[in-house]
């Protein structure tokens, strides 16, 4: 990942992706107000942390979290619960490199399908969730209260077209 240095230079930013802990929490509700009009604080973050069908993961450079995301799983079902990303970053794939790490949680958890909710308007995720195969298959009324939320769906997700898809979109981030 690249950003603007000094006087034209570019600096690199090494990127992690990990667990996200209770220590993250003041920067994660920080980009949880930024995106949401009815944000999680502290607590529930705290709750949904100590939940065993739960994942939650911590995109991060050498300075700060820039993202993160949730991942429900249920019996052979995952459900991605929450991709953010801050606003300043939503350009550079953080939100791919997300959905990368949930896919191999969901998998690793013995999930054979995903799926999540989008907002209508929200374009941009949505080209992002159908790299992975995800496509619409219904819809949420006033999910988001002043909203409609998209319903989509991938399958086979521990199969070989998902693996293969899966390769291809970390190829294209390198």
């Amino acid at each position: 990942m690249t950003r603007a240095g000094m006087e034209g230079e570019t600096a690199v930013a090494a990127l992690n992706l990990r667990r996200m802990r209770e220590s993250d929490l003041d920067l994660v509700t920080e980009l949880e107000a930024q995106a949401y009009s009815q944000p999680w604080n502290a607590h529930v973050f705290v709750e949904e942390l100590n939940q065993p069908t739960r994942t939650y993961l911590v995109i991060e450079d050498d300075q700060t979290v820039l993202g993160y995301a949730g991942l429900m799983v249920v019996g052979t079902e995952a459900h991605v619960t929450t991709v953010v990303v801050h606003p300043d970053r939503r350009e550079d794939r953080l939100g791919t490199r997300l959905m990368l790490g949930l896919a191999a949680e969901a998998i690793e958890q013995g999930a054979k399908s995903m799926t999540l909710e989008v907002r209508v308007s929200n374009e941009p995720a949505q080209r992002l969730y159908r790299r992975f195969g995800m496509a619409p298959v219904g819809v949420r009324k006033k999910y988001y209260q002043d909203e409609d939320a998209m319903i989509m769906w991938v399958h086979d997700i521990e199969g070989t077209d998902f693996a293969q898809r899966r390769v291809e979109i970390e190829e294209s981030l390198r």
